[in-house]
């Protein structure tokens, strides 16, 4: 055996473990050292929410990605160019270089025609169309149009989005909390969220009330 690696998130999520053996591939055992499941796969995925992603391919890589679960049975065929793990009952996979959402039984939730989808938080993912960026729910429904140049969190019901260089907030219904004024600005934590402007950096609350001014280094 030349690799041992643990594959699960979570000691409650997953008791397997991933297993590589040269020129064979990637499989599961339990904790007690048991093969699970077969070292079969040239590539694989944790266990979360009970399934994991794994790569059916050939010993060059070429192949595809689709889900099993713990006793090793295949529950979303093996039909995707691309695979992210389940979050919130969702998992992220690509086809033809383009990006949809599954849900457990292997349903198309949203169709595959972002380039790129995130996981979800807070019942939302982030999305980029075209270099652009926006957010959908679980119904595929784009509730933040795709217009904005970043965007790097959901906190507390709120989002950080970018218009050129600058950031700013807005909240779920794309309402703008925070103008784009500044050059960074991170996750609330408590109430309150750090923000850069011109090389110093303060701190805002929900409003937008810069209750710390912007002047420590």
């Amino acid at each position: 055996m030349d690799q041992f690696i643990m594959g699960n998130k979570s000691k409650e999520d997953s008791p397997r473990f991933k297993i590589f053996r040269k020129f064979k591939g990637y499989g599961y055992i339990d904790k007690t050292g048991k093969e699970v499941i077969p070292c079969r796969f040239y590539d694989t995925g944790g266990f979360f929410e009970g399934l994991a992603r794994v790569l059916l391919a050939d010993k060059w890589g070429s192949g595809k990605w689709g889900f099993i679960d713990k006793s090793g049975k295949e529950v979303i065929p093996f039909i995707y160019d691309g695979a992210d793990d389940f979050c919130e009952g969702l998992a992220c996979v690509e086809l033809d270089y383009k990006w949809g959402v599954i849900d457990k039984s292997g349903k198309e939730v949203i169709p595959c025609k972002y380039d790129f989808i995130y996981d979800f938080c807070e019942g939302l993912a982030k999305v980029e169309l075209d270099g652009k960026y926006g957010y959908i729910d679980k119904s595929g429904k784009e509730v933040i149009p795709c217009k904005y140049d970043g965007a790097k969190f959901v906190s507390d019901g709120l989002i950080g989005v970018k218009r050129g260089k600058k950031w700013g907030v807005i909240d779920k219904s794309g309402k703008e909390v925070i103008p784009c004024k500044y050059d960074d600005v991170s996750k609330f934590d408590e109430g309150l969220a750090k923000v850069g402007l011109d090389g110093e950096y303060g701190y805002i609350d929900k409003s937008g009330k810069e209750v710390i001014p912007c002047k420590y280094d």
